[in-house]
């Protein structure tokens, strides 16, 4: 169209009146308008730590921690890592819905620990899939906090449920509904135990197993090579789950480790150079230049 002019939007005004977002933001790390309503606490509590019950997931680990926020950052009281969970007798399947639940269940043990609520809040022993919530003794209340879930997407079935439930089966308080949970059903709208009871103690990896080894042996072979080389078989997986359990409920201390600390430790970025090593470093290269420069004006005069 003849004659057609298009406003620009972003004048000079827009541009000097933006404002740049924050850093995790921006890298997509952080739900900012989510964290604030985490962490915001009553001005009458003055000092008291609002505690976060945070879940994280990595492509070989799950982290769990109970985080407070204070002006200065944030601070760790207690952490449990999938890959603890060896020292306990489950050696494979570290990120599924099953190993979740323990590392839930192995910080809860552990913060109560720490509080010496253990004995107190026992939680609940016997995972039947059921909803449970602890209930408050007479003496101190329980551990109480808040499900921080990240940036992950809150669908039925999600794995940071399952870490819930062992947290809350372990006798933290925090508040929740039973919606999200494995095995609810949308159109009865009521929880199926039984159905969540099989993911905690990994049913569905059993029916996989044995699916495969029905059907495509060669990919069961590969898949769960790991498995048949702890003699882990698709029947002998809910009573492996029952031994962690209880392992996890004798001891939930953190053990440090014996790794010997490396003597070299790898540099990822160039060492930065003092100002006389800079120095030398441009001689050296001019005195390369030069000399060069020299050889090739010999060999200039030798054609000649």
């Amino acid at each position: 169209m003849a004659g057609a002019f298009v406003k620009t939007q972003k004048t000079h005004a827009y541009f000097k009146r933006f404002q740049v977002k924050y850093k995790r933001r921006r890298a997509g790390k952080t739900d900012y308008r989510a964290r604030i309503r985490l962490i915001n606490q009553d001005k009458n509590k003055y000092n008291t730590p609002k505690y976060r019950f945070v879940v994280r997931f990595t492509n070989k680990d799950i982290v769990a921690q109970i985080i407070s926020a204070t002006i200065t950052g944030d601070m760790v009281l207690a952490a449990a890592y999938s890959h603890e969970l060896p020292r306990y007798g489950l050696e494979v399947g570290l990120t599924n819905y099953a190993a979740a639940y323990c590392t839930g269940l192995l910080l809860a043990r552990r913060v109560l620990k720490m509080r010496d609520l253990d004995q107190e809040y026992e939680g609940n022993v016997e995972a039947t899939g059921e909803d449970y919530s602890v209930e408050p003794a007479d003496e101190r209340r329980p551990f109480r906090a808040l499900l921080d879930v990240g940036l992950i997407r809150t669908t039925t079935g999600n794995r940071v449920f399952g870490a819930l439930k062992g947290a809350l089966d372990g006798g933290l308080d925090i508040p929740h509904g039973e919606k999200r949970f494995a095995g609810f059903k949308k159109d009865d709208k009521n929880l199926d135990a039984e159905v969540h009871r099989k993911y905690i103690y990994g049913g569905h990896v059993a029916d996989y197993m044995r699916t495969l080894a029905d059907e495509e042996p060669e990919k069961f072979q590969s898949h769960f090579s790991d498995y048949i080389k702890k003699g882990i078989d698709a029947d002998g997986i809910e009573a492996l789950y029952k031994k962690v359990h209880a392992a996890i409920r004798a001891d939930p201390t953190m053990v440090k480790s014996n790794k010997p600390e490396p003597k070299q430790h790898k540099r990822y970025n160039a060492k930065k150079l003092t100002y006389e090593q800079r120095k030398a470093k441009l001689v050296e290269r001019l005195n390369q230049l030069n000399s060069s420069g020299g050889a090739d004006d010999d060999d200039e005069e030798d054609d000649e």
